[in-house]
């Protein structure tokens, strides 16, 4: 019962970052966005938290798996954001914190235990991206940690400085990437970059009433050229009104959570997720 609690306090929290995360960039369907208006925006962006990458709530089980409550579990995550400076800085960037929670959950086992929580704190540059008074993206410079609040032989621990930028190829198609330079400091989890990877790709398209969405996340193993960990997502809404989609997200390699990161995963699970308003990060 502490540990359901503590769940829906955090969901709670949650519901409480969305209509926040809705203000911070404006969204429009169309390829007339409006510069200034989102120039505004993220100059505003500073006395509240808002979205940083997907929040969802999914359920599922292996592929190819009969469910069971050994092989079946919840994966929920919080991503929240804050803009630590009123003033634009040179360069035109702004200096945020940002805040990641990834949880794995097995809700049907004795006492539902939640098996593994990632942290992943970290504080960056984020520069908007204008190419003829048009927004075009967004490129970021971001120190991050991540570990799993764990000790001895379960411990696991890595930050990273990493670089990353997303484009709008049109309004409906961002391309994204990101790739980091690792400083590995956990004992148990030294080999890690062969597991969780070396840098990261993907796209994500959007229909043009903006309620379907379909992404593809590739994060490059160390190793074989093609050593990729995978990660396809789909979301629907039924109102532009809300910004609570269905949700199902298809993950297949290595280090999907750190404490097993080691472990092979093709897992199928869908919920719900709540989405930034212009793009999500990865």
């Amino acid at each position: 019962m502490k540990t359901l609690r503590h769940f829906i306090l955090l969901l709670t929290l949650l519901c409480m970052a969305a209509p926040a995360a809705r203000t911070q960039i404006i969204t429009v369907p169309d390829e007339t966005i409006n510069a200034d208006s989102l120039r505004r925006a993220f100059a505003d962006q500073h006395y509240y938290f808002g979205l940083y990458k997907d929040n969802y709530f999914i359920f599922g089980c292996p592929i190819g798996y009969k469910p069971t409550k050994y092989n079946s579990n919840i994966k929920f995550q919080i991503s929240i954001a804050q803009k630590l400076t009123k003033a634009t800085l040179p360069w035109g960037t702004y200096l945020y914190l940002y805040y990641t929670q990834k949880v794995f959950w097995n809700v049907l086992q004795n006492s539902m235990p939640m098996t593994d929580l990632n942290f992943n704190p970290g504080v960056g540059l984020a520069k908007p991206i204008f190419v003829k008074d048009r927004f075009v993206g967004k490129l970021s410079l971001t120190l991050e940690h991540e570990s799993n609040g764990r000790d001895s032989i379960f411990s696991r621990s890595w930050n990273k400085i990493s670089l990353g930028a997303s484009v709008m190829v049109e309004p409906n198609f961002v391309v994204f990437g990101k790739a980091w330079i690792p400083i590995i400091d956990g004992k148990e989890n030294k080999d890690i970059l062969h597991y969780c990877g070396i840098y990261q790709l993907g796209w994500t398209f959007q229909s043009n009433n903006r309620k379907f969405a379909l992404s593809v996340n590739l994060v490059k193993r160390l190793g074989n050229f093609f050593n990729y960990n995978t990660t396809i997502e789909a979301a629907y809404r039924f109102s532009t009104k809300s910004n609570q989609y269905l949700f199902a997200q298809y993950y297949n390699g290595y280090g999907e959570g750190l404490l097993d990161y080691k472990k092979y995963h093709s897992m199928f699970r869908v919920g719900i997720v709540i989405k930034p308003t212009l793009f999500s990060e990865f």
